[in-house]
C-alpha cells in the first residue's frame, strides 16, 4: 500500500473517520455572526438587507454584530492601528460565521465592501481570523436580478478560507422591496432571505466545534515538520 503513494509522507497523512468529527463537549453559547455591507449611502439598501438579516439571525438564536464601514480608510492608506481597522479585525476574530452583502456596481462588488476584506490578512500572528468560519453571501441590485456579486463573494470567501453555505440571496430592484421604515416587504425575496439565515445558523452550529480539524491540511503539517526538523538539525550542529 505504501508504494501507491511514493510522493507522500505517510506519517503526516490523516485518515478521516466519523470518530474524528465527534465532539466531546460542544459549545453552548449563541453562534456569533458578523455582518458586513458595502455602501455608505444614507439610504443604503445593502445595509437595510443586512439589518433584516440580523433580525432573523437573532430570532434563530445568534448573537450579531454589524460593522459600519463609514470612516474605514482605503487599504494601505493608513496604519493597521487605525481605530476602524482595529474594530474590524477584532470583529473578524470574534465571529464564528459571517454575512457579506454588497450592492452591484458596474457588474461587481463595491470598493466599500472589498476594502473591508482587504484590511483583513489571512494571518494575524498565529491566528487566521477568517479560516474555518461559515459565510452567507447576498447582493442588492438597482435593476434586474443578477448574480455577479454573490459569485464574486464566493470566490473571495474561498480565498479567505471560509465555508460558504450553498444558499444565497440576490434582491433585484431593491428600492421596491423596502417600506418607508426600512423594513423588507413580504415577498419571495424575503422568504429566500429567511432560508439563507436559517441555513447559516445550522451550518455554523455544525462546523464551529469542528473547524480546527476540518481546515487542518497535509501540506501545512508537512511544512511545519520540515521547519521543526531544520531547527533541530541547526541546534545539533
Amino acid at each position: 500500500m505504501q508504494d501507491d503513494l511514493p510522493n507522500a509522507d505517510l506519517q503526516l497523512l490523516d485518515l478521516p473517520t466519523a470518530d474524528k468529527l465527534a465532539i466531546e463537549s460542544a459549545a453552548t453559547h449563541a453562534p456569533r455572526i458578523l455582518l458586513l455591507y458595502g455602501s455608505t449611502r444614507e439610504k443604503s439598501f445593502s445595509r437595510l438587507l443586512t439589518e433584516e438579516a440580523a433580525r432573523l439571525l437573532q430570532h434563530f438564536g445568534a448573537e450579531t454584530r454589524i460593522f459600519d464601514p463609514r470612516g474605514l480608510p482605503l487599504p494601505d492608506d493608513a496604519p493597521d492601528s487605525h481605530p476602524k481597522v482595529q474594530e474590524l479585525r477584532e470583529l473578524m476574530q470574534w465571529s464564528e460565521g459571517q454575512v457579506w452583502c454588497s450592492p452591484e456596481r458596474h457588474g461587481a462588488m463595491t470598493a466599500v465592501f472589498k476594502a473591508q476584506i482587504d484590511w483583513v490578512p489571512l494571518a494575524m500572528g498565529a491566528v487566521r481570523p477568517t479560516q474555518g468560519k461559515t459565510l452567507a453571501v447576498m447582493q442588492v441590485c438597482g435593476g434586474s436580478q443578477s448574480f455577479n456579486v454573490v459569485n464574486q463573494l464566493r470566490v473571495l470567501g474561498r480565498w479567505m478560507r471560509m465555508f460558504t453555505i450553498p444558499n444565497q440571496s440576490s434582491v433585484p430592484k431593491a428600492f421596491m422591496e423596502f417600506d418607508a421604515e426600512g423594513r423588507m416587504k413580504p415577498s419571495s425575496f424575503y422568504d429566500r432571505l429567511v432560508d439563507v439565515m436559517e441555513e447559516l445558523v445550522k451550518f455554523t452550529l455544525l462546523l464551529r466545534d469542528r473547524s480546527d480539524y476540518l481546515v487542518d491540511r497535509y501540506s501545512e503539517r508537512k511544512e511545519s515538520a520540515e521547519e521543526l526538523s531544520k531547527r533541530v538539525n541547526q541546534r545539533a550542529i
